[in-house]
């Protein structure tokens, strides 16, 4: 009698609480498991970074016995690696392919989303398309028009394909947050005298804040790893190198040193990981604002 009244309160048997207990734990389980995994390899990195060459040699896996930032001071100031100035040149190219995406991507994602004319959907349509190409196909075309142009081995070489490349989703995210934008917000700005510029820039840009947020995260983890464009485009001048390419100079020809490349590793992700962490909840917003709007 008395487990039929609990089953009547509460909707579930103590046996049925217990299994979805037991659930919950082994799915928790799981997920500790695969965060583990991911984070791992990050901190096997630093602690092999403060070996010396031979040590990490004898014992790959192990924790360093005498441990040393020589490989950091070494990486920042040894000349042949170009670090520092790849790291300038990562800079400058990801903040402007970043905000260029945004701007060229919020205008266009706004007319599409609130224009209707006759070919709206066809150009919209044209834009997807960009997701479907695989980037790596374009890149013995793109490296032949950009040497007829004269524009390879240029500063500004590689923030053309960034840009061109990362508008296609950025256009996809920023007209889907846009549609889950209310009208009647434009209709009343209409209402009182607002033209459509002012609108555009002082109503819908404050509030797509989080889709631009989320683009913005996502591009620059996007232009800061790329490489392939990096390596075709700007080969022949060293000093326009990126992050990716400098890496490459931490190779020799018989013989590696595991911990300086690590080393080099952690420097040149740091700035990307400090940005990951400090907007990884505005990407989640982001990603799921439409859908909570809609």
């Amino acid at each position: 009698m008395a487990a039929v009244q609990t089953k009547v309160k509460s909707g579930r048997t103590p046996a049925q609480r217990f299994g979805t207990g037991v659930l919950a734990v082994v799915i928790n389980l799981i997920l500790w498991i695969f965060s583990l995994s991911c984070i791992y390899p990050l901190v096997w990195m630093f602690y092999s970074s403060l070996k010396k060459k031979r040590q990490f040699n004898a014992d790959i896996i192990g924790l360093p016995t005498e441990p040393t930032f020589s490989n950091y001071i070494k990486v920042l100031t040894n000349k042949d690696y170009h670090l520092g100035s790849s790291m300038v040149n990562s800079v400058r190219t990801t903040v402007l392919s970043v905000l260029l995406i945004l701007v060229f991507g919020f205008i266009v994602g706004y007319i599409l989303a609130r224009v209707q004319f006759k070919f709206n959907r066809a150009l919209y349509a044209i834009f997807l398309m960009g997701l479907l190409i695989p980037v790596h196909s374009l890149l013995v075309p793109i490296y032949v028009v950009f040497n007829k142009a004269g524009m390879a081995n240029q500063w500004y070489t590689l923030i053309i394909p960034y840009v061109a490349f990362g508008l296609p989703i950025a256009i996809f995210l920023i007209e889907g947050f846009i549609r889950s934008i209310p009208i009647e917000l434009e209709e009343a700005a209409a209402i009182d005298g607002s033209t459509f510029l002012h609108t555009m820039t002082t109503i819908i840009l404050p509030v797509s804040r989080p889709i631009l947020t989320t683009v913005a995260i996502i591009q620059s983890f996007s232009c800061w790893n790329e490489f392939s464009f990096a390596l075709v485009l700007c080969s022949r001048n060293q000093k326009l190198q990126t992050v990716p390419l400098a890496m490459t100079n931490f190779k020799g020809q018989f013989a590696s040193d595991y911990p300086k490349i690590m080393a080099g590793m952690l420097i040149t992700m740091l700035p990307i990981v400090v940005l990951y962490f400090a907007f990884s909840k505005k990407i989640i917003e982001g990603m799921v604002a439409g859908a909570v709007k809609g």
